[in-house]
């Protein structure tokens, strides 16, 4: 009976959660939110600070692999955004706009937080954390919108590009953080973190190439779903298997499918048709496993983090804009759509807790407030701005 009991539970949960997704897609339509924020706010709902509707050991259980599947699956879609004839496309704006902008958050978040006496360790470790941004969050939204042309493409092309290089900013960071620590340990953890970087850019790389050239034959033109998703799980099992990054290793899968199979007509069809059911269990989930409470124990810090995170972004993009000649809409409105923040940044900050446990007391906290804050508000100037751009047509 007992057994009988967990199926059942399973399914009845499984099945609220994707309810829960068709209300937040018919909302978004008629309304100004994003689907994104409407599954975050049923999450929040139904989890331990609303409803308590979800058995604690579902979240448990399932919340880590939907995370690594889903973030695989946007992972392997953006990486056709950093291809190589992406790049050479409009390579020039997108790394130039991506340093500025990670410039700008890091430098922005640092100077405001020492100003009002922060502890420089923490001022690193957040200014470190602060250029992420939020990849499932930004590529929904762009697919929920219908958006397309120059802007979109850019916007997703910064997204991948600019993970990447805050990954390294923040490793920098940790590094300086181990220093003014005397923490004679720092720097094999920095190495570490280097290593897990490369390993996993080459790993993408290493199962692109077979994919690029074994995908799309049986079906001429296209991948069948199987062998897609077979590449892309298997992508994501080995970089957990050897502690690599899920995301980065398929997003280096990506973009060298993208780069070499040249006898694709749509190599991303096949994954564009499902990492939705995963999108929505992996944002409610995310919803129910918010801790609310955090938003009040460090409240005047996180509202300082968000501002001035949110003002070195906007101030970085628009700079970098300027000087790689980017258009007037993409100089206005591309900075408001790199606000959202999520996973990758509450992965950093777990980083940080664990090698500075007195810095991470106070660290973790702020990122997971700003977190709740910005994945439910900065959606909605995400959608605003590609709209305001003219990159999608939809009356919302």
């Amino acid at each position: 009976m007992g057994e009988t009991l967990s199926q059942t539970t399973i399914l009845l949960v499984l099945g609220l959660l994707f309810l829960i997704g068709l209300a937040a897609d018919l909302i978004g339509r008629f309304t100004f939110l994003p689907r994104v924020t409407l599954l975050l706010l049923g999450g929040l709902a139904i989890g331990p600070a609303g409803f308590s509707m979800l058995p604690q050991r579902f979240v448990e259980g399932w919340f880590p692999a939907l995370t690594s599947i889903a973030l695989a699956l946007i992972g392997f879609l953006l990486g056709q955004q950093v291809s190589i004839p992406a790049l050479r496309k409009r390579g020039r704006v997108v790394v130039g706009i991506s340093l500025s902008k990670v410039f700008g958050a890091w430098l922005a978040v640092g100077i405001a937080l020492l100003v009002v006496g922060v502890d420089p360790i923490i001022a690193l470790l957040l200014a470190g954390i602060a250029p992420a941004t939020a990849p499932a969050a930004t590529y929904d939204l762009v697919h929920e919108s219908g958006a397309s042309g120059e802007f979109a493409e850019t916007l997703l092309s910064i997204v991948a590009l600019d993970d990447v290089l805050g990954l390294f900013l923040f490793i920098v960071m940790m590094a300086f953080a181990g220093t003014l620590n005397g923490d004679a340990a720092a720097g094999s953890g920095v190495a570490a973190s280097f290593v897990e970087i490369g390993g996993s850019l080459t790993l993408g790389l290493a199962l692109g190439v077979p994919m690029a050239y074994l995908t799309g034959r049986i079906q001429p033109g296209e991948p069948m779903l199987a062998e897609a998703m077979g590449f892309v799980l298997l992508g994501a099992g080995i970089a957990g298997w050897f502690a690599l990054s899920p995301i980065l290793t398929t997003m280096a899968m990506g973009g060298t499918v993208a780069t070499l199979a040249t006898h694709h007509d749509r190599p991303f069809h096949a994954i564009e048709g499902i990492e939705w059911p995963f999108v929505i269990l992996f944002f409610v989930l995310a919803g129910a496993s918010l801790e609310i409470d955090s938003v009040a124990i460090v409240g005047g810090l996180t509202a300082l983090y968000i501002f001035s995170r949110c003002t070195g972004i906007y101030i970085g993009t628009r700079s970098g804009g300027r000087f790689t000649g980017a258009g007037l809409q993409m100089r206005r409105w591309l900075g408001l759509a790199l606000f959202p923040q999520a996973g990758v940044a509450l992965g950093m900050a777990l980083l940080a807790s664990q090698r500075f446990p007195e810095a991470g007391s106070v660290v973790l906290p702020v990122v997971l407030a700003s977190t709740i804050v910005l994945e439910i508000v900065a959606p909605v100037l995400s959608r605003h701005a590609l709209r305001a751009a003219g990159a999608t047509d939809s009356p919302n």
